[in-house]
């Protein structure tokens, strides 16, 4: 049987938390047309968001993991 290998696509846009328990994920909407959002929408898209836990199997699988 051969090695799994990573999804590439998928280690860029992911990573675990130091228990490897779950995933985190960056936030969409932050790269433009930022002008008509409000500063704390806008500070919310800086932190880190956590995967779905009906996703968390796949992106796993996806990382190698």
């Amino acid at each position: 049987m051969p090695k799994m290998k990573t999804h590439k696509g998928t280690a860029k846009r992911f990573k675990l938390t130091g228990s490897g328990k779950k995933i985190v994920r960056g936030n969409a909407f932050k790269s433009h047309i930022l002008e008509k959002k409000s500063p704390k929408r806008k500070r919310g898209f800086a932190q880190p968001s956590f995967i779905a836990k009906s996703d968390v199997r796949v992106i796993r699988r996806n990382l190698g993991v």
